[in-house]
């Protein structure tokens, strides 16, 4: 199984990750001698492409991804050149993660329009690839969908061809409508951290098969990285200290009604729209001890670095083939070799 680690260190506060880039040369030196097989950025406090530049300067072999550029904060041209421009300097090794982001953020702080994010999303992902064609293959570009047209062009305007393919196109969600039309027209599903296996079994992967139905594809034809949100220390203070950061992280999660599904799905029922008026007001402090302690046993693995792999094969069980360890919390980088080790000897996904 393949194995991602993030391209800025954890912080102890709500930024998640260090977003200096100043650190990029060097972490990204220290995840390929550790092992890791590809390296990942948020959209949070930093840009998600630029970073991914810097590291692809300093780097030889590690994959860059994504995880995730919010699709709807840009035009498809936009992140189509980008992509293009990456993958080019990588020698290929760019995987663009894209995801919606939920109306508010969209509307109220990126100043964009909202059209419903399942159909939006796919015809985004069309938008890229008639974009591509045109690029790679001299295909006229003549792309006329509902939210965007690409129509114009002329040679001042079109990159050379690439020598390898175009990046693979891994798209965020949550929820089914999502899912399924990543089944439908991606190359791979970036399944959101904050879901359960229970959520997982009982809802994605139905609604992902639907959609790769629609394609004609399987799983056998699927990218499945999955992003798993790990607490781990070397002793039982690390592990506490690691696990009140990752509550924080469940508290924010939880109290976007978005997401509120999946809370749902194990019998949280109160604990979203609790949140989420604790965070209008203001009480992003306080929000941590209404969770209960199940709940973080439920979306997270925890344990010592030795123990971690395991619990990561129970919890994947044979269903992705590519994980990424969502550790938003300071910790030495030394502690996560053995981990990187034992998930790189775990079977990927099992398919018929």
């Amino acid at each position: 199984m393949k194995i991602d680690g993030a391209l800025f260190p954890g912080v102890d506060d709500l930024r998640l990750y260090d977003g200096n880039l100043a650190i990029v040369p060097e972490r990204i030196r220290l995840l390929e001698e550790m092992g890791f097989d590809g390296a990942f950025t948020l959209e949070t406090n930093v840009d998600p492409f630029f970073n991914l530049l810097l590291a692809a300067e300093h780097s030889s072999r590690i994959e860059l991804i994504t995880g995730v550029a919010i699709a709807f904060a840009r035009s498809p041209m936009i992140t189509a050149l980008q992509s293009w421009n990456l993958q080019e300097y990588s020698g290929g090794r760019f995987i663009l993660g894209i995801g919606s982001q939920v109306r508010a953020h969209v509307e109220k702080r990126f100043s964009m329009p909202w059209h419903g994010p399942a159909k939006q999303m796919r015809e985004y992902v069309l938008a890229l690839r008639a974009i591509w064609d045109h690029w790679q293959n001299g295909t006229k570009l003549n792309f006329r969908g509902e939210f965007y047209t690409h129509a114009v062009t002329n040679p001042v305007f079109t990159p050379a061809p690439l020598d390898g393919p175009p990046p693979k196109i891994h798209v965020g969600g949550l929820g089914p409508r999502m899912v399924e039309m990543a089944g439908e027209v991606a190359d791979g599903l970036f399944a959101h951290p904050f879901i359960t296996p229970k959520f997982l079994h009982e809802v994605q992967v139905p609604a992902l098969e639907r959609g790769l139905a629609k394609s004609g594809r399987s799983l056998a034809d699927f990218d499945m990285p999955a992003m798993i949100i790990t607490i781990t220390g070397r002793n039982d203070e690390a592990i506490e200290r690691a696990e009140a950061n990752v509550r924080r992280l469940l508290a924010f999660y939880g109290s976007t009604p978005n997401y509120h599904s999946v809370l749902e799905a194990h019998g949280w029922n109160d604990l979203g729209p609790i949140l989420n008026r604790m965070s209008k007001e203001g009480r992003w402090a306080e929000m941590p001890a209404e969770l209960p302690d199940e709940m973080v046993e439920q979306f997270c693995v925890k344990g010592r670095p030795s123990e971690i792999p395991k619990l990561i094969e129970q919890r994947a069980a044979g269903l992705v083939d590519r994980l990424t360890l969502y550790a938003p919390y300071a910790s030495e980088p030394e502690l996560w070799g053995d981990i990187v080790a034992g998930v790189k000897a775990l079977p990927g996904k099992k398919v018929a």
